[in-house]
């Protein structure tokens, strides 16, 4: 078994791009009720993990951000973020796969050339071992 066996490819990822707004993570988020979701920047690097808890307390120290002009005006880029989710290379072994998986929703997966190509998520893995029947004890 390989990492690819289990890629989200990036074109089918929700994510966002590091230059987006504020109000588009948000309704972004909001849209397909995540809990975390994955940046990259426009040259496929992966940037990390903004997540419900960074947007909060984001807006808990700018609260006049909520205003809708104002949350045009702020870019993901101005979030700071508290974790980002550890990547992981193509080329990784299922082992490793399977300790970051343990930890988080979803394991951004990284090419030869540290581009973001997509993410292993959790539900994927726990599918084909029950799938595979697996026995987990």
């Amino acid at each position: 078994m390989n990492v690819l066996s289990f890629l989200k490819p990036a074109y089918e990822v929700i994510l966002l791009y590091s230059d987006e707004t504020l109000k588009s993570a948000l309704d972004r988020m909001t849209e397909h009720r995540f809990t975390s979701i994955p940046v990259i920047d426009r040259e496929n690097n992966y940037i990390g993990t903004l997540t419900e808890g960074d947007i909060l307390h984001f807006v808990l120290k700018n609260i006049d951000c909520l205003n809708e002009d104002k949350m045009e005006e702020l870019h993901v880029s101005d979030i700071r973020r508290h974790r980002d989710y550890e990547t992981i290379s193509v080329n990784s072994t299922m082992p490793l796969l399977l300790s970051k998986a343990k930890n988080e929703n979803f394991v951004p997966v990284l090419d030869q050339n540290e581009k973001f190509i997509g993410i292993v998520t959790r539900k994927k893995l726990i599918e084909y071992f029950f799938e595979h029947n697996f026995m987990i004890l």
